[in-house]
């Protein structure tokens, strides 16, 4: 993930969990805990299948964009670098490879 946006969001919400300024979405999330993290993942994965189901491109990169930031905030959470996320799909692609 270097230097993608990904790699920078990574760091600001790691920075907001460390750091808690006031007034950032972020920091809310964190202070409000794992429910209510889990709870926006929910909303916006609904969201995402829903702008699919309508065939609009933008409103499902919208949303798509929404989620990915909701897991990074989880993951984060649980102090999971997105690196063991590529890791395992690594692994996975590999093992798909041999069989």
């Amino acid at each position: 993930m270097q230097d993608s946006i990904l790699s920078h969001l990574e760091t600001l919400i790691a920075q907001r969990r460390a750091e808690r300024p006031e007034g950032s979405y972020t920091t809310y999330l964190f202070e409000k805990g794992q429910d209510k993290i889990l709870k926006k993942i929910g909303e916006e994965a609904a969201e995402t299948i829903i702008a699919s189901k309508n065939h609009s491109r933008e409103e499902l990169v919208y949303e798509a964009s929404d989620l990915i930031y909701h897991l990074l905030v989880l993951l984060a959470h649980h102090e999971i670098p997105f690196a063991a996320l590529e890791a395992e799909l690594e692994r996975r692609h590999i093992e798909g490879k041999e069989q």
